[in-house]
């Protein structure tokens, strides 16, 4: 009951959102809360640590805005575009990550992020350091939605995310969501009880760059530009510190993450490289204070003194 009230609450703050708060900071943190989920899918539940993941969350980014700008398709096929080429990209790299665990698994996915970084950097269609730019914001489904409206294009976003984040929510609480837990949880016993765990892995890590690809593409929509940022090794310890400060292995941790790493980005902008040293004391807070992340402290005391469920 307290998690559906929870859910309506944040609904209804959503909805009117755009109204109170400048709409493309919502949107941008709605992009990345999402980004920050399709990681959390992968560490927080599979128990794999990715230090790559940028490089799907910004490929999407180019694919959307090549297939709308280059080739003249819609906005919907550019975002089909971004989940699919993100998804491709995490099936090869995710058959060669997983036959190896722990750091090397990490390294290796750190050593795919460069290789795609450097490919931005050479390849013509990111067109370089100069990153692809003025993708146009084309009207939805035939026209029937405008997106040139910050407000309009808001919902579209918002739906976007919605949506991404009910799948990550059914991937959890499915059968398949308990399997790579237990696999998380104790390997070994996993493999006993018959499950291809390897197998496992690899479709949580295909979903998870899908997702983020989802997420990488929907920010090109609303910012229309794709740049190296986005595929660079910054971005994928950017998502880690968004997982890790709302909470790793919950359901609302990582957009909670999100939102304050975001807005401490778009406010403290002004006060230049002091916003990095701002995020890294948070982060040392976090980790030294706040182990389970501030939603995952915040949901067990609930626990604790009311027997409320978070």
């Amino acid at each position: 009951m307290t998690q559906r009230l929870i859910v309506l609450v944040v609904l209804a703050a959503a909805l009117v959102a755009p109204w109170v708060a400048y709409p493309v900071f919502l949107m941008t943190a709605l992009c990345f809360a999402l980004f920050a989920c399709a990681f959390n899918l992968l560490l927080g539940y599979v128990g794999l640590m990715s230090f790559g993941h940028a490089m799907f969350f910004g490929m999407a980014g180019y694919f959307y805005g090549h297939t709308v700008k280059a080739w003249g398709l819609p906005p919907e096929v550019g975002l089909l575009a971004g989940v699919l080429g993100a998804a491709a990209l995490g099936l090869v790299t995710g058959a060669l990550a997983i036959r190896r665990q722990g750091i090397y698994f990490a390294m290796i996915t750190l050593a795919f992020s460069q290789m795609v970084y450097f490919f931005c950097i050479q390849a013509p269609f990111t067109h370089g350091e100069d990153g692809l730019q003025g993708i146009a914001r084309k009207p939805l489904l035939g026209g029937l939605i405008p997106t040139t409206d910050d407000r309009v294009l808001y919902y579209v976003v918002l739906a976007i995310v919605v949506f991404g984040y009910a799948v990550v929510y059914r991937i959890i609480h499915s059968p398949f969501g308990q399997v790579i837990k237990a696999i998380r949880d104790n390997e070994q016993r996993a493999l006993s009880l018959g499950y291809e765990a390897d197998r496992y892995k690899l479709l949580a890590f295909v979903l998870s760059a899908g997702i983020a690809g989802l997420a990488g593409a929907t920010k090109a929509m609303v910012l229309q530009f794709a740049t190296l940022t986005d595929v660079s090794a910054a971005m994928s310890g950017e998502v880690v510190l968004m997982a890790l400060v709302g909470g790793l292995g919950t359901i609302f941790g990582p957009v909670v993450g999100a939102f304050i790493i975001i807005t401490m980005q778009n406010y403290l902008a002004s006060t230049g490289e002091w916003v990095l040293i701002l995020q890294g004391i948070i982060f040392v807070v976090i980790v030294l204070a706040f182990r389970k992340g501030l939603v995952g402290e915040i949901g067990d005391l609930l626990r604790t003194r009311f027997g409320a469920k978070i």
